[in-house]
């Protein structure tokens, strides 16, 4: 199948920074076909909703200032930026000691490298982001800086794309937290690049609240030299449609990488998470923990691929799969993947599929506690070990410590 005929004509002309690279994902996006379920990174996936994204205006946005009066209070020190995909991000703003806007050669330099090195940078998602992306968040980050949180808005049924980079320099220290935020049958196409110098370290959350009629497409990908450490928590609630594919790879091992998640589904939503961690170097690590509540009809996915070649000797990388069903009609497919071929490593994967434990709800129940109440308090104790590592307390701030889930709010 092709793209709908006479969306990318329809497109504005390239143009701004990103008019290169608007011109090959365009062109690559005519190119290819459309994504079909006879590919295995597709075989799950209703395309009936991917299609539905391009009866979506692709239009100049403007931030909701209503919806803004609505969040929470921003962090002390912490800088807040909104991202929309046509105003820029950085207008009135006075960015902290330390952060610095990443342009001209430079930017031209590392756009798109951390995409490569992940080998990411043609999947069908990624191109459909550079070929209508007309602007970017290119950062530097220099020493131990003040928190970022990046919120990303969209709404009013159309799509919204979105491109960040950031430039960690050597033994930089960055806390930062993305929220994107959607309602009104809006879409995100969202593109991260993120590259770790030596000894760096970054905490990332990544808070995805949609409205239960939305669409979320979104590319992560994470380059980590020597020594350097990255943590990804993402949380994801909302979405008719959602892909989350965060890519890691360790150049030239002794990184450590940590990637928490939970995605929550309910009605019929469908929502993937589709995880690639590649080390290309000895003594790397891994602690990677997805977890899963599928209520009502709805559909999740995860597919975790972890990759060890041969010089990646001493690796230590651990994959669990959770997955909580809370409907008889829910699905979920989990699909763990290992490729060794280091003889020397310590690799473990796993995947599991449960309900609400009937022995646990007996004895909450056999204290006076009501069913419902029963069923909340296991809830909330299967969410807590994520939501509790969002960085910013986004928990507290962004859900009041909780989540809509299957009726209940845990």
């Amino acid at each position: 199948m092709a793209m709908p005929e006479g969306w990318l004509t329809q497109l504005p002309a390239p143009a701004g920074t990103l008019e290169p690279v608007q011109r090959r994902g365009r062109l690559a996006l005519s190119e290819q076909s459309f994504p079909s379920r006879r590919q295995e990174a597709w075989r799950l996936t209703d395309l009936t909703r991917l299609e539905a994204l391009f009866q979506l205006s692709l239009a100049d946005q403007r931030s909701d200032s209503s919806s803004a009066d609505s969040w929470p209070p921003v962090p002390e020190q912490a800088l807040r930026l909104v991202i929309d995909g046509s105003q820029d991000p950085l207008q009135g703003v006075a960015l902290p000691e330390g952060i610095s806007l990443l342009e001209g050669a430079e930017l031209e330099q590392a756009l798109g490298h951390t995409l490569s090195r992940c080998r990411c940078a043609s999947d069908w998602p990624v191109e459909l982001n550079h070929g209508v992306s007309q602007q970017i968040l290119a950062l530097r980050i220099r020493g131990k800086v003040s928190p970022v949180e990046l919120v990303m808005v969209a709404s009013d049924a159309m799509l919204v794309p979105t491109r960040v980079l950031l430039l960690v320099e050597e033994k930089a220290e960055l806390e930062f937290l993305q929220v994107v935020s959607a309602k009104g049958q809006a879409a995100h196409s969202h593109l991260l690049e993120i590259h770790l110098g030596q000894e760096s370290k970054v905490n990332h959350g990544l808070l995805a609240l949609g409205d239960g009629g939305e669409a979320l497409l979104a590319n992560l990908a994470v380059e980590q030299e020597t020594r350097s450490h990255y943590s990804l928590v993402s949380v994801s609630q909302g979405w008719s449609f959602g892909r989350l594919e965060p890519s890691v790879v360790q150049v030239d091992g002794q990184a450590s990488s940590s990637i928490h998640g939970l995605s929550v589904t309910a009605a019929d939503e469908q929502f993937a998470v589709h995880t690639a961690v590649r080390f290309e170097g000895p003594e790397g690590t891994l602690d990677q923990v997805q977890k899963t509540i599928a209520a009502d009809r709805s559909h999740s996915i995860f597919n975790g691929a972890i990759q060890v070649p041969r010089p990646a000797q001493r690796t230590n990388a651990s994959q669990l799969s959770r997955n909580l069903l809370l409907s008889g009609r829910a699905r979920v497919d989990a699909k763990p993947e290992l490729e060794i071929v280091a003889d020397d490593v310590r690799c473990t994967h796993g995947a599991t599929v449960s309900q609400l434990q009937e022995d646990q709800l007996f004895y909450l129940r056999s204290r006076g506690i009501t069913q419902s109440s029963a069923a909340t308090l296991l809830l909330r104790g299967y969410c807590k070990e994520v939501l509790d590592r969002l960085p910013l307390s986004a928990s507290q701030r962004w859900l009041g410590g909780s989540l809509q889930v299957g009726g209940m709010t845990p």
